[in-house]
């Protein structure tokens, strides 16, 4: 049978076959013709459980699905010198030719730069058609530029012999580029997969088994992953116990426990991994704005990827300030500040072990870690005092620090098993200041995940919508917490065929009408120094829609609640979750700018009564 089957069909049924045989347990499909012989190979697997598939008609929402299932899957475990290595699992997205594949770049460059295996498959004109004016026919070649770790242009199949091997062997070298099983350096690939004519089957056929993809007497390479190293010390320098722990996106476990083992205060972003524990500090954005606590500082640990807070980078780059970068992989270290005194891959184990506190200082100041700790209780109390407030009102649309309450209220619902993905600007600075109050107890906080590769507000309800479906085959439940911006910009991440594997999802929508994370940058002086300027401020930066969710969300068959104070919202997230749920809560952007101003200087006036 398959002899009589076009090249195309051939191709791309060991190409489906092979990406199930090398792990792929999802794929994205954004549908088109030129993409039809992996469409029928997809549908074909999909048909008898080799993978999952998920079909969606917007390339863009395809993208960042297929982001979030890679996000939110559990990491596969390959053998490095005899030693088990946890690497990411990659998960395709297929396209066609032409405007799709650049609609996923947005989704390609986040991961590019949070290190995701995002595998695209896109469809080509034949190379003999390149260059004519063919409808849909652009030049694919390189159009991620250094965004993907691995590219490759692979001709039309013709039916040679040797093709399938060669095909699968490039398949192969992308697959271990996007896990980065040779540099610990995951990301995006891109196979350019060019097709001619016919694109469709002859008859409807059953799936290639996966053993039988590899062509007899040709050998499969298998790459194994580098080992891991010992592990390295941090540039310490003077006083050892005056050293601050980092914990950016992305961090892991490990920043928490070096700051714990060594005792030193920890600064976790919410997307971190990190967060918890006795030396989180609580408001550390507001705490670092206290000079009488800050200069005392000597050194910085960097874990993850901090990029929330601009006084976290005014830190990282006083020059009075040492900082050691520990990058896991083999890609650009952050170092924004351009101050870093040594970058290594890892620190030594020792240091993450309460037994050997290697880099304990003299405490003879009267106690570095014990004064940021008391800086960490006394903004945790002023903001529990703003958010409780907040929570009693009886309508949160006039209630001062509104939006903070209600990133409590959705932290506070959360359990150690759950999933929270939180939505770039406001909403994850909000989740910053409050996640932790509600959880006293070591253990308790839920998983955050984040784009914050590039912190854009596209495809966040798409990536969302991935990590629940990974999730779930965990048992976890996930919630997403976003602006109406956000929600907007990425409303088609909420269409979903009848066909379609059904997923569980409370987004939680913050709706101010608008853009408010404008009003705590410098652009918020414009709103209040003139009439002028605030009509500027509002059209250019502000930005109002006025759009109705309801009606938004009942165009798509998707449940919309409007809750109007805290109490309400709480109820909502407690109640069990079927399908996709829209929760929108109103809240004013008017006083954004007071608000964080007065919250900022009360945290510092409070921090400097305990010192």
């Amino acid at each position: 049978m398959s002899a009589a089957l076009p090249p195309s069909i051939v191709a791309a049924r060991a190409i489906v076959a092979d990406l199930a045989l090398q792990g792929v347990r999802d794929v994205v499909l954004a549908p088109g013709s030129r993409s039809a012989p992996l469409a029928y190979a997809l549908a074909e697997a999909a048909d008898v459980g080799l993978l999952t598939l998920h079909v969606r008609v917007d390339e863009r929402t395809a993208g960042f699905l297929a982001l979030g299932l890679a996000r939110g899957s559990e990491p596969v475990l390959r053998h490095a010198g005899g030693e088990p290595v946890q690497v990411p699992r990659p998960v395709a997205v297929v396209t066609t030719s032409g405007t799709a594949v650049a609609n996923l770049h947005p989704a390609v460059l986040e991961a590019h730069h949070s290190g995701e295996p995002l595998v695209v498959l896109a469809a080509d004109r034949p190379h003999e058609l390149r260059g004519t004016g063919a409808s849909q026919t652009t030049d694919q070649v390189g159009i991620f530029g250094t965004a993907v770790r691995y590219a490759v242009d692979l001709p039309a199949p013709d039916g040679r012999d040797g093709e399938v091997r060669d095909l699968l062997g490039a398949l192969g070298r992308a697959l271990a580029a996007a896990q980065g099983l040779r540099d610990r350096h995951p990301g995006p690939v891109h196979v350019n997969v060019a097709f001619r004519d016919p694109l469709h089957p002859p008859v409807p056929l059953a799936p290639l088994p996966p053993a039988e993809t590899w062509p007899a007497g040709f050998r499969r390479t298998t790459v194994a992953p580098p080992a891991p190293g010992p592990g390295g010390d941090p540039a310490l320098q003077g006083d050892p116990a005056r050293t601050l722990v980092v914990a950016g996106d992305g961090a892991g476990p490990v920043a928490r426990a070096v700051a714990e083992a060594q005792g030193w205060p920890l600064l976790a972003e919410p997307s971190s991994g990190a967060c918890g524990g006795p030396n989180a500090v609580a408001a550390y954005r507001s705490v670092l704005g206290v000079e009488e606590l800050t200069r005392a500082v000597e050194q910085v640990v960097v874990f993850g990827r901090p990029t929330l807070s601009r006084p976290v980078q005014r830190l990282l780059g006083r020059p009075d300030v040492v900082v050691t970068v520990v990058a896991p992989d083999g890609g650009p270290w952050p170092d924004a500040a351009r101050n870093a005194e040594l970058v290594v891959p890892a620190l030594a184990d020792r240091w993450s072990s309460p037994t050997t506190p290697v880099g304990a200082g003299s405490e003879g100041d009267g106690g570095f870690l014990d004064r940021w700790r008391a800086a960490g209780r006394a903004a945790a109390a002023v903001v529990d005092a703003a958010t409780a407030d907040a929570a009693v009102a009886e309508g949160l649309l006039t209630a001062p620090h509104a939006a903070l309450a209600v990133a409590r209220a959705v932290a506070s619902v959360l359990g150690p098993d759950d999933l929270l993905v939180v939505g770039s600007s406001n909403p994850v600075r909000d989740l910053d200041l409050v996640l932790g109050l509600d959880h006293p107890q070591a253990g308790e906080l839920p998983d955050v995940l984040a784009n914050r590769g590039l912190a854009g507000i596209d495809g966040t309800v798409s990536t969302a919508t991935g990590v629940a479906h990974a999730a779930a085959r965990q048992g976890r439940r996930t919630r997403a917490l976003v602006g109406d911006l956000t929600f907007l910009h990425d409303a088609g991440g909420l269409l979903r065929g009848p066909h379609e594997p059904p997923v569980d999802l409370e987004v939680v929508v913050v709706n101010d009408d608008g853009g408010s994370i404008f009003a705590t940058l410098e652009h918020g002086e414009l709103a209040t120094s003139s009439a002028r300027g605030a009509a500027t401020f509002e059209r250019v930066f502000g930005t109002p829609h006025g759009a109705n969710l309801a009606q938004l969300c009942a165009g798509y068959g998707v449940d919309h609640q409007l809750v109007l104070d805290v109490g309400s919202l709480r109820h909502a997230l407690q109640a069990p979750t079927r399908g996709v749920q829209v929760i929108e809560v109103h809240v004013s952007r008017a006083d954004r700018l007071s608000e964080t101003r007065d919250l900022a200087a009360r945290v510092a006036d409070a921090v400097r009564e305990t010192l």
